[in-house]
């Protein structure tokens, strides 16, 4: 059944299954071994492996109608297996999208089997403090930030995937990367 895939979309699926694979582990471990402790330090107060259930969307932030919110998701990973699948020549951009797949994926299903999604990577952020004021006809409020919000092994897939996506559209010359490996092939 699998023999007719392409190498293309075979990679594609290998890419997503073993981000699901590691991010879904990751968080069955966290479930077992630090829910009942909540927090463990690894590198002091720097980075801790912290249990949280997280009903919302990013850094917690609370939805009023979760339906609408996961039927967008569903669409949002609809629109970007149509474009990954239209992407023939550009293996980065192919990698940066199945990343970002696999980690959507593992997010979603949580949201979909639990109603919630298990958080558990606490890193501590630089002393960030906004005192508030004014900014044309907004009031804004006073603001810290001391720890990055606790995040999870999908969240990380999220945002590689999406750091290649940015460098790819400044840096990656797909016709430069097929005239280099023309080359290659010649000597």
């Amino acid at each position: 059944m699998f023999q007719n895939i392409s190498p293309r979309v075979s990679s594609v699926l290998a890419i997503i299954g073993g981000v699901l694979m590691v991010d879904q582990l990751t968080k069955f471990l966290a479930i077992v071994y630090l829910q009942p402790r909540r927090s463990i330090p690894v590198f002091g107060d720097f980075l801790r492996l912290t249990y949280v259930e997280n009903p919302g969307m990013a850094f917690g932030i609370e939805l009023e109608n979760k339906f609408l919110f996961n039927l967008l998701s569903l669409l949002a990973v609809g629109l970007i297996l149509v474009y990954l699948f239209k992407l023939r020549d550009h293996v980065l951009l192919r990698t940066a999208f199945a990343v970002i797949l696999g980690g959507a994926f593992g997010n979603l299903l949580d949201r979909f089997l639990y109603g919630r999604v298990v958080d558990f990577v606490d890193v501590e952020f630089f002393d960030l403090h906004f005192s508030g004021g004014t900014l044309l006809f907004w009031n804004l409020p006073e603001y810290s930030l001391y720890r990055w919000p606790v995040f999870n092994m999908a969240d990380v897939a999220v945002t590689v995937g999406m750091l290649l996506v940015i460098w790819s559209a400044f840096f990656y010359n797909p016709s430069r990367v097929a005239v280099e490996h023309a080359v290659r092939e010649e000597i």
